[in-house]
């Protein structure tokens, strides 16, 4: 029986480690993280998974100290997996099984090396993603490939929508090259990296609103950061907007005033953006509660100009 040590957290976590347990995999530790009480926490628990079948875990605020390398040194497994944990892990702990340390990341790499993946490829407007399961090593997702699993971006999906597909294919991942890795007669794909670039995190900051901008790129930050993300917004007079679901579509009438502006007609919202195209807004705020067409024309006598 082939044993592992595994980092993990989030969905990802929870489902892969189920994978490997299904193959009978001795799983003699996992690390993953204390849930910061600061944070939408609206995925799965790792920890309780553990707790459910029994296995030790513990969660270091930082996995590269000298008594966790000991730790995971000394229990001698096969394998390390590392599925969605959030902290790089240094040499020590990639060099302590002794037949590899593995990553399972949420792109097709080389493409969205780094952070938040999925956000960044919805921001960008891509039309597929995936999972790929490589090798680890000292930096960010560019050790070899060992499988990948790709699957569609439509033009309206959100990022939790793009997150729920790339869940299954991790696990379809996973689950189709463990029995190479396990037997020894899996084979690894070098990366090139001129192909991708690398990504890093996002704060809720980022999600302000450059109305300036044309419509496709507003609608694409708007589904990458709406919930459970903080959402994409706008700091305007008199308060904060929010914009929470949108769509490309052609608005029944438009202010005579030019630039971006937000608007009511026919019992829907409506924005025109910086290349004057228009999106039909689905849900927004307004200083903290919803706005919807009949809210916004007793608040506002006319158009409101976005910036």
């Amino acid at each position: 029986m082939s044993s592992a040590v595994v980092f993990a957290y989030h969905n990802v976590g929870v489902r892969c480690l189920k994978v490997l347990l299904a193959a009978g995999v001795d799983v003699k530790l996992v690390v993953t993280h204390e849930d910061n009480p600061h944070e939408n926490i609206w995925f799965a628990s790792v920890a309780q998974t553990c707790r459910d079948y029994g296995i030790p875990y513990i969660t270091p605020a930082d996995p590269n100290v000298t008594e966790v390398e000991a730790q995971v040194a000394a229990l001698q497994a096969d394998f390390l997996f590392s599925f969605y944990y959030r902290h790089m892990l240094k040499a020590p702990l990639l060099s302590a099984p002794t037949r590899g340390a593995f990553n399972l990341h949420g792109s097709l790499l080389p493409k969205y090396r780094g952070r938040v993946p999925i956000n960044w490829a919805v921001i960008h407007g891509e039309s597929e993603t995936g999972a790929t399961l490589h090798v680890m090593n000292s930096k960010p997702d560019n050790g070899p490939i060992v499988d990948q699993q790709a699957v569609p971006i439509l033009p309206d999906d959100t990022a939790q929508e793009v997150f729920d597909k790339v869940l299954v294919a991790a696990e379809i991942c996973l689950q189709r090259s463990l029995p190479g890795l396990l037997a020894g007669t899996a084979t690894f794909t070098q990366q090139d990296l001129s192909l991708g670039g690398y990504f890093g995190g996002r704060k809720a900051e980022d999600g302000r609103i450059n109305w300036s901008q044309g419509a496709a790129q507003i609608h694409n930050l708007v589904r990458a950061v709406t919930a459970p993300y903080p959402g994409a917004f706008s700091e305007l007079p008199g308060g904060r907007l929010v914009i929470w679901r949108t769509l490309h579509a052609s608005a029944p009438a438009q202010p005579a005033a030019g630039g971006a502006a937000l608007w009511a007609a026919e019992g829907a919202l409506w924005a025109r953006t910086g290349d004057g195209a228009c999106l039909k807004v689905l849900a927004a705020d307004w200083n903290g509660a919803a706005l919807d067409a009949a809210r916004f024309a007793l608040l506002f006598n006319g158009p409101l100009q976005l910036q």
